[in-house]
């Protein structure tokens, strides 16, 4: 079994990343050949600092060690260290519909708000394609935001092996059971996320435990009483119980029938609790590896010199059903 998952370098990393993301990467590199790539290449497609990239960078392979993965199980690694993914990338854009790329929500929402709109920003989905199908992924474990692109991936997977012969696994995706798409607490009809959500409705990873607290105090639910599992009528209640059940693991059932009749005051407050103990650690082990900036350098360097072998050979797959004289 191989899996893969990416993750950019930009924005702070909050509740929605942990839940849709981290929690599902220490669990699944347990199942086989795992490979977490940092996925700075991406980060470029749009306007963005150059200091302020290299920083989370580094920040964000703290938070990836703190969250669970481990060094020696899996292969931790920044993208832009391994130039098979920008060579894969081109050749895939041979096999990619423009028509597809150009249907990528994602894509649409993010354009609309920018007045530049680069290349890179429209082409990224075929950059991910090769992220993945590079190690022969078998499974990709992703938030349900992600859900489209995988399609793509697929799709690309699919199209190469029909028009070259059979080269890449097509690769399947691993969604949370609860929690795939975690809200904004200001704003549940968005998702959660420190670049386009509300700041007092993002939850970040390194808030301090009162700040969190107050957020969870002032989420938005709706003028009912009752803690009721309905994320259409109720998406304020319904996203809060998903987050308490990710947090103590206790089934969505269950809150329900403890929280009653009770209001949501109590309810509120024990969600915010739940999330300061799920953080806490978490944060603990990330302030002891971000103090050791060489140490995270020589683990995503090691990663790196790993993902290199373990890419090489489908890269070279693709060159050669392609048609290129090789060297």
């Amino acid at each position: 079994m191989k899996i893969f998952s990416g993750i950019q370098p930009t924005g702070d990393k909050h509740l929605g990343n942990l839940i849709g993301g981290f929690r599902q990467y220490a669990a699944t590199q347990e199942q086989g050949e795992a490979y977490f790539c940092i996925v700075d290449l991406h980060s470029i497609t749009v306007e963005h600092d150059p200091v302020d990239l290299r920083e989370r960078t580094i920040d964000l392979a703290a938070m990836l060690f703190a969250t669970g993965l481990d060094p020696q199980r899996s292969t931790v690694f920044c993208q832009s260290h391994v130039t098979a993914h920008a060579e894969a990338a081109w050749l895939l854009s041979a096999v990619a519909s423009y028509g597809q790329l150009g249907r990528m929500t994602q894509f649409k929402d993010k354009a609309e708000k920018r007045e530049f709109v680069s290349a890179g920003l429209f082409t990224y989905p075929v950059l991910m394609a090769g992220d993945i199908l590079l190690y022969q992924t078998d499974i990709v474990p992703i938030g349900d935001d992600q859900r489209q692109h995988l399609e793509l991936s697929r799709d690309i997977a699919e199209r190469f092996n029909a028009r070259f012969g059979e080269t890449f696994t097509v690769p399947r995706g691993v969604y949370p059971e609860v929690g795939a798409r975690i809200m904004d607490l200001q704003e549940p009809g968005s998702k959660m996320s420190t670049t386009g959500g509300t700041a007092q409705g993002t939850v970040r990873m390194l808030d301090a435990p009162d700040v969190i607290r107050r957020k969870f105090k002032t989420a938005v639910t709706d003028s009912g009483r009752d803690v009721r599992y309905d994320p259409t009528e109720k998406p304020g209640v319904s996203n809060l119980i998903e987050i308490l059940s990710v947090a103590t693991g206790e089934p969505i059932p269950a809150i329900e029938s403890r929280y009653d009749g009770a209001g949501y005051g109590a309810f509120k407050e024990d969600v915010g609790d739940a999330v300061v103990q799920l953080l806490s650690p978490i944060q603990e082990r990330y302030r002891a590896l971000r103090a050791d900036e060489a140490e995270l350098r020589r683990l995503l360097s090691m990663g790196a010199g790993k993902a290199r072998e373990a890419s090489a050979p489908t890269l070279a797959l693709m060159y050669e059903r392609m048609g290129f004289v090789r060297p």
